[in-house]
């Protein structure tokens, strides 16, 4: 009785849609070998078509990084998934990138996150290739599976479905 009114060992699926409409590759595709290596968890990349970032999963937005670069959420079973704007944007020090939202907000998959200036990115950081991070994968992931497209809608194509342990 008390696992089943306190959640007990049950295990719960999450479906991840596509945060910018693009191209879906492996990490190991991803010129970085923080990601490609999986140093900061698993997951998948995406080539961005365009500067539109909206949100992969139901959750709580944990953290948003002075520079916009990248976003943390957490979904309600506790998985924490990253998505980070191009490769080496840390250095570009916010410029280009403008936030939608703010750590404490409550979001629903396609509901936009950041916006940022594809061409200026291409010229002053490394990639626009964009990682998808789930950042606690060994603590909470059961099962891990990938969808690669070679197009994908921003909001609406599933790009991994994962179980929680």
């Amino acid at each position: 009785m008390l696992k089943k009114l306190f959640g007990g060992n049950k295990s719960t699926e999450d479906q991840f849609v596509a945060p910018l409409t693009g191209k879906v590759v492996s990490l190991d595709d991803v010129p970085d070998p923080v990601f490609s290596q999986r140093m900061m968890g698993d997951g998948v990349a995406i080539e961005p078509a365009d500067g539109k970032v909206v949100t992969p999963v139901a959750g709580e937005v944990v953290q948003v990084f002075p520079t916009k670069h990248a976003v943390g959420i957490k979904t309600k079973s506790g998985v924490e998934v990253l998505v980070h704007i191009g490769l080496e944007t840390v250095s570009m020090e916010g410029e280009g990138f403008e936030g939608h939202v703010d750590a404490g907000d409550r979001v629903q998959p396609g509901d936009p996150l950041i916006t940022f200036d594809m061409d200026l990115v291409n010229k002053k950081a490394k990639s626009t290739t964009t990682p998808v991070i789930i950042t606690n994968f060994d603590e909470v992931i059961e099962q891990f599976e990938p969808s690669y497209h070679e197009t994908a809608t921003a909001g609406e194509t599933s790009i991994m479905t994962v179980k929680t342990k």
